[in-house]
This record gives C-alpha cells, sequence and structure tokens, in this order.
C-alpha cells in the first residue's frame, strides 16, 4: 500500500488511560526497529509475518516494565515454526531509548500454504521477566490457542494474571511518497486495571480457559465491552500511521472514555551479543570438545540468531583450557 506523509511517532509506545472505564492501554508504532529486526534474515512470507506480530507484542507488553528489566516472548511450536523468540530491554535511564530484537526458528521443508498462524502446530506462548542480577526470573506459560498470537496474549493475561487484555495490530510492508519500501506496523493494547480480590468465576475460554467474561462483570464488566467494541472501529491505517498521531488516534477511538496520555517511550533495535559473552558461553567446555567445532580452516565460529553478527575464535583460548579460563 502506499501512504501519505510521515509524522515523528515511528519507533514509540505511547501509554494512555481510559479514566471513565478504568482501562488502561498502550499504543506502539514501529518502523525502522521493524525493518531492522527482519532485514537481518531472509524470512518466508509466514514467518516474517509471525516475527512482526511477535514483535509488536513484545513493545506493548515490555514497556510495562521496570528500568533495566528484560522481559521475553518464547513462542514453541510442534510445526514449521519451532520457535520465535523476542526480547525487549527496558531502558537504562530515565529518557532512553527501550531496545527490541527478535528471530524465528523454522524448517523450511515443513512450510506449507496455510496461514501464518497454523504453522506452528501445537505448542506453547510464554512470557519471561528478568529482573537482574540476584533475582529468580518469572514464566508464565499458556497453550497456543486462538489463532494468532495476540490471542494467545490476551489468554495468557486472563489465564495467569487474571487481567482482561485485548490487542488489535495491524502490519505490512509500505511506501512512502519518494522512499523506497518497508515495513510498518502498528497496534493498539487495552488492559483493565488489577483488582484488589478478582471474583474468577468458571472459565469458558477455549481448552477450558479463561476469558474477560469470567473475570468482570456489572459496570466493569460493561466498561470492558463497550471500549472493546470502540477499538473494533479502528481501522489498518490508523494503527500503522503515518498520518495519524496515536493522540489523535485515541481521541477519534475513546474521546467518550476520557482518555489520559503519558511520557512516551521511544523503540530501538538492540542486540547484546559480544564476542565475549560467546567466550563466557564456551568456558564451561573442554578442550577435545572444542576441538569438534573447529572448521576446515582452524577456526571456531559463531553466528548471532538475532541480530547475524559473526564471531571467529582461535580453538586454543577457548574453554576451560584456553587463556581466558
Amino acid at each position: 500500500m502506499t501512504i501519505g506523509s510521515k509524522i515523528a511517532w515511528d519507533d514509540t509506545v505511547l501509554p494512555f488511560q481510559l479514566d471513565r472505564s478504568d482501562i488502561r492501554g498502550r499504543v506502539v508504532r514501529l518502523d525502522g526497529v521493524l525493518d531492522q529486526v527482519l532485514s537481518k534474515h531472509d524470512y518466508p512470507p509466514q514467518i516474517e509475518a509471525l516475527v512482526a506480530e511477535a514483535a509488536l507484542l513484545t513493545a506493548l507488553i515490555g514497556q510495562t516494565i521496570k528500568l533495566r528489566w528484560k522481559l521475553s516472548l518464547q513462542i514453541r511450536g510442534s510445526g514449521a515454526v519451532k520457535l520465535i523468540a523476542t526480547d525487549y530491554y527496558g531502558p537504562t535511564d530515565d529518557g532512553q531509548p527501550a531496545r527490541i530484537r527478535a528471530y524465528a526458528g523454522f524448517d523450511a521443508e515443513e512450510l506449507t500454504d496455510a496461514a501464518a498462524f497454523d504453522q506452528l502446530g501445537e505448542g506453547y506462548f510464554a512470557i519471561l521477566i528478568d529482573q537482574g542480577e540476584g533475582t529468580v526470573p518469572y514464566q508464565g506459560i499458556t497453550p497456543i490457542s486462538g489463532g494468532s498470537l495476540s490471542r494467545c496474549a490476551e489468554t495468557y493475561f486472563a489465564q495467569s494474571e487474571q487481567l482482561p487484555t485485548r490487542f488489535e495490530l495491524s502490519f505490512g510492508r509500505s511506501q512512502l511518497p519518494g522512499e523506497a519500501e518497508g515495513w510498518r506496523a502498528g497496534g493498539v493494547m487495552l488492559q483493565h486495571m488489577p483488582k484488589a480480590s478478582p471474583s474468577v468465576g468458571e472459565a469458558s475460554g477455549e481448552g477450558g480457559l479463561l476469558t474477560h467474561a469470567d473475570i468482570l462483570d456489572g459496570d466493569e464488566g460493561e466498561n470492558w465491552t463497550r471500549a472493546n467494541y470502540l477499538l473494533d472501529t479502528v481501522e489498518d491505517l490508523e494503527l500503522v500511521g503515518p498520518t495519524v498521531a496515536p493522540t489523535d488516534l485515541l481521541v477519534r477511538l475513546f474521546h467518550e472514555e476520557a482518555p489520559r496520555v503519558y511520557d512516551s517511550q521511544p523503540l530501538r533495535f538492540g542486540c547484546t551479543c559480544s564476542a565475549e559473552k560467546v567466550r563466557d558461553a564456551l568456558e564451561p567446555y573442554p578442550a577435545d570438545e572444542i576441538a569438534e567445532m573447529v572448521t576446515a580452516e582452524g577456526i571456531v565460529t559463531a553466528d548471532c540468531q538475532f541480530c547475524g553478527a559473526h564471531y571467529e575464535f582461535d580453538p586454543a583460548t577457548l574453554g576451560r583450557d584456553g587463556d581466558g579460563a
């Protein structure tokens, strides 16, 4: 598609709150970040779509974590797609950008003409939060279900956190007048405010999992339903931009819900790989196992699955018997 003039909201997340409905949310826009994520690999279209959706979800969910924390999504399947992995690194200081990276592992020979989500088969959707040294990482897991990664994430929040959550996403390749074609993506996340003691009814969702209807009732249920009806009216071009600012989008959708916006969070592509980390990973290996990794050129190589960085090492410097061990 060809779209109009660009605005300065690309690669950002804008948090907001609907005061009338006791609902919080975020609007995300990705262009350069997603281009960098996908340009590191030559993915087939179905894989690109899954990685784009996972990156959007990561940006929306990750923005809730505190400074310096790391949030990851891991989607593991039994079909052609074996793994989709994303990382969100919280900013190290106030005002600094958060960083995102993502990749997919798949068997090209098992890919079919089916929709992207169907390439996953059975498996699980997991969210992991690492709060840093001296803490135990948190992990929550729900089954793959619902027909999209967005629906998987909604099920995760209902089941693991008892938080009704809704995602509406759009992504694809687009072109601005006079510019090269590139990826654009956008989305909105709605989430009901946590309740002190949620009253959870019998699970009515697919596979015996919870849905928002099992958690909310009365005025809260009506407010949630109304906000979702309003979000149903959003159009793809409104989600991805670039001619509609996220603030304008919120007014278009939720002006009667009294939207209140907070400071936006810039996003950047960022990978944490390094030669030092590769050395640290190989340090436990004895010399005989390091020898099995040596190429015909007499070196040990390693490639980062996220950014494609290529590392080469003298095997004599690696492992327990290496110079740095």
